[in-house]
């Protein structure tokens, strides 16, 4: 969980770092909690929905078990993985019957400690998951469940955790990772802890072709294109955008619109998130 930094020898290097992994114990996955990954490059039925994706490094998904709902069975952690597919670390579980499981690894969980999932009150220890109403004021928390039975949906990135803040009848209060305070049923499912390899926003990537080998295609500035391929584009020199607010591709309003649907659960949010604060990494 720690940033190393090479020698300059070459201009990529002078500016970039990597992940030393010494906290992964097995380089391979276990082949069957893994799956093959179609690509899709950000298409939909063949138009590009998402821009600046494509390509990238061959991966398979790691099928993780965000619900833990194999209750009251105890398991070992036989190994701490690396998983392609996000930042934080995965940990193999072994159950006492047998069967095998990932779970997303929370900082200081190590080969061999016991963990387990419960309805019910239990030891609070790193690792253990509980419905919040079970777990004391003030911990930290990750992989909460939004709905109960669904699975954790939210502070699940590298680094990030939500703290406990109080238990009053049903619901529960949670300060999350962006600073947003909200309330969420209190028989919704929590694992306790901080998730794993919390540097990897440290990390430095360097140079462009670290970035594509993350399947990220390069970003092309509106007003460097011709009027038909952008509403900012167009003019002689370096001329501004010539409106009075930026606009996407499609013509639609840009930087600093809301984007955020009205939900139902909007009526659960107590403080809303710092504009620009930092919210970890997936």
């Amino acid at each position: 969980m720690a940033v190393k930094r090479y020698k300059p020898t070459t201009p990529g290097r002078r500016i970039s770092s990597v992940d030393t992994f010494e906290d992964v114990t097995r380089s391979t996955p276990e082949k069957s909690l893994t799956k093959t990954r179609k690509k899709h490059a950000g298409r939909t039925k063949g138009k590009i929905t998402v821009r600046h994706r494509g390509g990238g490094a061959k991966r398979r998904i790691r099928l993780v078990d965000f619900k833990r709902d194999k209750f009251d069975v105890p398991a070992k952690v036989a190994q701490i993985e690396y998983d392609p597919n996000r930042g934080a670390r995965l940990a193999l579980l072994h159950y006492a019957d047998g069967e095998k499981r990932y779970m997303v690894a929370p900082i200081g969980l190590n080969v061999g400690d016991s963990v387990v999932s419960s309805k019910s009150r239990g030891e609070i220890q790193t690792g253990n998951r509980f419905e919040l109403q079970h777990i004391p004021i003030g911990m930290q928390v990750y992989n909460i469940e939004l709905k109960p039975g669904k699975g954790g949906q939210i502070v699940r990135g590298a680094g990030t955790a939500a703290q406990l803040m109080a238990v009053e009848g049903s619901y529960a209060t949670l300060r999350l990772p962006s600073g947003e305070v909200r309330m969420v049923l209190a028989n919704c499912m929590a694992t306790i802890g901080q998730t794993s390899n919390p540097d990897r926003r440290l990390i430095r990537w360097g140079k462009a072709g670290r970035t594509r080998h993350r399947g990220i295609r390069p970003t092309v500035r509106g007003k460097a294109m011709n009027p038909v391929d952008h509403p900012h584009g167009g003019g002689e020199g370096r001329n501004p955008i010539g409106l009075k607010r930026p606009k996407t591709p499609t013509g639609k309003p840009a930087l600093g619109v809301k984007t955020r649907r009205k939900g139902a659960s909007d009526k659960l949010i107590i403080t809303r998130r710092k504009k620009g604060r930092f919210v970890g990494g997936k």
